[in-house]
């Protein structure tokens, strides 16, 4: 009987051998359905052995083999086996979390048929006489109907609405083969782009564009653009020129709040097919998206993180939009960096990789001065956008009204007099972060995480923004008694109301993650400002990027104070990408644009650099000060996070695993590994989990890797009831 070793999707660094059954032929590649202990898993065989370290009597068979040929494609599969090794993390894990979760399961990769709804000749009858007027939803379906055939599992009509309709045998289900038809064949006679949507390339754009153009091969290109510099129309042309090679395109953007005018913006200019992958798509319409892409009938997917493990019958471009964005950072599971991710892909593809923004990361700015990355810089706005003017308003020597200004107050009722709109941004939801008793200074507090609750007037709760746990308002003090509870601190609820007060004639538009909640919100609210029904807008960071708002003409940070002063090193840089970002909404048209930014510390280095010299001088000193204090780029990192109900047993846990890398350290003669800790994390409980963190760090990436090879986790997890985890490269310290 033949043996074949399986990755499973489980957090052990090892793979499992099991027998196939006789006459069941298997290759690398496919899935397998396999017992593993009382359950029943999907895995990838990823060898054929010999024979096994176990006696062939014990070992299982698989119960089942899931595909005829390998589900990876030769590309995608190198990519994840280095992502494995790079990032040491399950290969198993790896693999399965890169397919769509149908294929997880089990179901088969091969499009099905297609089971769609049609109209009966009775449903016909029913439209004409009327029948149903009470039923607004059910006449809806069958008006579309009337109009084609809709897929059953893919349509805006719920099942409760389909299954009346074919209880009155309105409606009937018939099954259509699917045609596997490529992109190109779909588009017929039709160009790949519409020209009369093209803009013409200002003199900087045109060398941006003609450089990637005539790139062969691989090359990792930075587009370094000012906001409003026209990078969008780069990409477009870009992706143009790679559709008439007859090749694909991946685009991918860092959240699902920017896709909505991504997506409409690509729509408009191409006729190819254009698949989109985020959140909101269920699991078969994620699944189509895969399979599409595969056999060659999508020819851009436009994605967030995960859209990379997409596989494509023919890449040939790569972009990467807001490339410093850390939302690019996967945070849980394996901890993979989708930029990195896309460059080491692009790499073994033999093809270009683009990666735009108006605040490159450090790291992508010391790669360009180590020449592995082509800098393109585009210095000036498209069109005839002016550059903005920025303020900053010491908050010390102003009447401060929730939060506002005077002098900012008075700005803002200039800029809508003048019938344009305003933005505000504060990075804090909810009404005010804290609540808390007047008499004692007792603090409504998350029990299982020790940070204080946020207040949420509009909801009538207080809530957590770490667990999610939530509680009612308490109407008295849990200490003294007292009923005399005030709120402190300002979030964006407040902020609202305070605006309403105060521009009562005004409409205002809150985008945060409470107001777009609702599937649909966030595309009706950025509706609302296109269209002008809303003057003042109201936002969180899913505001502060890669919008466009042409009557945009006042943008305001409420509080850039927090980002001053952090325990985080890369606090400054996030600040300063976030200022510039914001700053970028403002007068994107040929409005003369308005930035304040409110202050206590006005005089503050990191503040009078961004303003009288911009992002670019900021981040020469930035890199400086991380060389002298051997920070990252300038070093490699790994971070250990054990998490436990125990907070001793988390830190023992970790003190074992930086005993063994004290003694790596002299064994292997390495006295510039850096071990720092077992040591609580800042933000040291959540979940009622207690948490702990040792940080690894070492000025040569290659010598982190290999201590890191050598070290053996599972021998340590064995012995303690922590849950640990490993994070090459971090992001976040907290």
């Amino acid at each position: 009987m033949q043996i074949v070793r399986a990755a499973l999707n489980v957090p052990l660094m090892r793979c499992f051998d099991y027998l196939l059954p006789q006459r069941v032929k298997a290759q690398i590649g496919v899935r397998v359905l396999v017992p593993f202990g009382t359950r029943k898993l999907v895995g990838v065989v990823t060898e054929l052995p010999e024979q096994s370290d176990f006696p062939l009597e014990q070992l299982k068979q698989v119960i089942e083999v899931l595909d005829k040929q390998s589900i990876f494609s030769e590309p995608s599969w190198k990519l994840l086996n280095w992502a494995s090794n790079y990032y040491h993390a399950s290969l198993g894990e790896v693999l399965i979390s890169a397919l769509p979760v149908k294929l997880r399961n089990g179901e088969s990769a091969v499009q099905k048929s297609k089971i769609l709804w049609k109209i009966t000749a009775l449903g016909e009858q029913a439209l004409l006489s009327g029948a149903l007027k009470q039923a607004k939803k059910q006449i809806a379906a069958l008006q579309a109907l009337s109009q084609s055939s809709l897929e059953k599992s893919n349509n805006e009509f719920n099942s409760a609405i389909w299954s009346a309709l074919k209880e009155k045998q309105f409606v009937e289900e018939i099954e259509q083969v699917v045609e596997i038809k490529s992109w190109q064949h779909s588009l017929g006679d039709l160009p790949v782009a519409k020209a009369e949507n093209r803009l013409t390339l200002n003199k900087q754009q045109a060398l941006a564009f003609t450089q990637v153009l005539f790139q062969q091969g691989f090359a990792a290109f930075l587009l370094d653009g000012v906001t409003g510099s026209g990078k969008t129309e780069i990409y477009l042309q870009l992706i143009e020129e790679t559709l008439k090679k007859d090749k694909q395109v991946l685009v991918l953007v860092p959240e699902i709040g920017l896709t909505p005018q991504t997506v409409q913006r690509f729509q408009s200019r191409f006729n190819a097919q254009i698949d989109v992958l985020h959140s909101n798509l269920n699991d078969t319409q994620r699944l189509n998206v895969w399979q599409r892409a595969k056999t060659g009938q999508s020819a851009v997917v436009i994605g967030t993180r995960s859209a990379l493990f997409t596989q494509f019958a023919d890449l040939g471009l790569i972009i990467l939009d807001e490339e410093h964005d850390s939302s690019f950072k996967q945070q849980d599971g394996w901890r993979y960096h989708a930029r990195d991710l896309a460059v080491v892909y692009a790499k073994q593809l033999d093809i270009p990789v683009l990666m735009g923004s108006a605040t490159p990361s450090l790291e992508s700015l010391n790669n360009v001065n180590l020449g592995k990355y082509q800098h393109i810089l585009l210095s000036k706005r498209a069109g005839n956008a002016l550059m903005v003017e920025c303020q900053l308003i010491d908050l010390k020597k102003q009447n401060v009204i929730n939060g506002l200004s005077v002098a900012l107050l008075k700005k803002i009722e200039d800029h809508l007099q003048k019938g344009n709109q305003v933005l505000l941004f504060l990075n804090r939801r909810g009404f005010a972060p804290v609540l808390l008793c007047h008499e004692c200074g007792w603090i409504a507090d998350c029990q299982h995480c020790d940070k204080p609750l946020t207040y949420h007037q509009h909801q009538r709760v207080m809530r957590c923004h770490h667990c999610a746990s939530q509680r009612p308002i308490p109407r008295q003090c849990a200490k003294c008694g007292s009923t005399n509870l005030v709120t402190t601190g300002q979030g964006t609820e407040q902020l609202e109301q305070t605006l309403q007060q105060r521009f009562p004639q005004y409409g205002i538009t809150r985008i945060d993650r409470d107001s777009t909640a609702r599937k649909g919100k966030l595309e009706s609210h950025l509706n609302d400002i296109q269209q002008g029904k809303s003057q003042i807008l109201i936002g969180t960071q899913m505001l502060a990027k890669g919008h466009h708002f042409p009557n945009v003409t006042l943008v305001a940070l409420i509080n850039v104070d927090s980002g001053l002063f952090s325990l985080d090193f890369r606090a400054e840089e996030r600040l300063a990408q976030l200022y510039v970002q914001v700053a970028g909404r403002a007068g994107r048209a040929e409005k003369q644009g308005e930035v304040v930014l409110q202050t206590h510390y006005p005089e503050h280095p990191l503040l009078q650099r961004l303003l009288q010299e911009g992002y670019n001088a900021f981040a020469v000193d930035a890199l400086h000060m991380r060389q002298v204090m051997g920070l990252p780029p300038f070093s490699s990192q790994a971070l250990f996070k054990a998490q436990s109900r125990n907070s001793i047993e988390a830190e023992q846990c970790l003190q074992q695993i930086a005993d063994y890398f004290q003694q790596w350290k002299l064994a292997q003669n390495q006295p510039h590994l850096q071990i720092l800790g077992a040591m609580p994390a800042p933000f040291a409980k959540k979940a009622d989990q207690f948490r702990w963190q040792l940080l690894l760090q070492h000025e040569n990436r290659a010598i982190l890797q290999q201590a890191l090879r050598d070290f053996d986790q599972q021998e340590i997890e064995k012995s303690w009831q922590v849950r640990l985890n490993l994070d090459v490269d971090p992001q976040d310290l907290s």
